[in-house]
């Protein structure tokens, strides 16, 4: 099987070829309907390959993960679209976005909560700063795309000076998919 993904040189690593492949090949299956099990953008944003020496790669492969996210999602809309209806959809989304908006209201100021002791977490003030804009996109004064979510990176912190990560990426990889339904 050829690939579509460029081969790093032998000294340096890459994403693990036959796993891209398989989940690449397993991806085209479950989008074109011969596959039976159901593949999620989340899944696809949270896939993890094994690093080797030559493999392809990680920026090829992750800007094509970010492709097919958003192929999933347009497909997604187009059903839901051809069975609900474009209102329908566009209700949904906006209830989600609610959801969304709602949360990063809290009125004690903490957004998420703080990572354990000793673990790692995200910066809280570059978190704030990134949930502020999408808060202002919601209330339509900026603009924001999924891509800028994506690439939004943050300060590395322990422990309770910082938010807890896992929560903090769930809520922006719904924000992604509110944003990805809206482009």
């Amino acid at each position: 099987m050829s690939s579509l993904f460029t081969t790093v040189s032998r000294t340096r690593n890459g994403y693990d070829p036959e796993e891209v492949d398989d989940f690449f090949e397993h991806a085209r299956d479950v989008y074109e309907g011969r596959a039976s099990d159901r593949l999620t953008s989340t899944e696809i944003q949270t896939s993890v390959f094994d690093l080797v020496r030559g493999g392809y790669d990680t920026h090829e492969v992750d800007a094509a993960l970010d492709r097919l996210e958003g192929a999933f999602i347009a497909r997604q809309r187009a059903e839901y679209v051809a069975a609900h209806g474009q209102q329908a959809w566009m209700n949904a989304l906006a209830e989600r976005a609610r959801t969304l908006y709602g949360r990063l209201g809290r009125p004690d100021g903490e957004k998420f909560a703080p990572a354990e002791r000793g673990r790692p977490a995200y910066d809280m003030d570059d978190v704030d700063d990134l949930c502020d804009r999408l808060v202002a996109y919601f209330d339509r004064q900026v603009p924001i795309t999924a891509a800028e979510i994506r690439a939004a990176t943050f300060k590395r912190v322990r422990g309770r000076d910082g938010y807890a990560e896992g929560p903090v990426d769930a809520f922006f990889s719904r924000a992604v998919e509110v944003l990805l339904g809206v482009e």
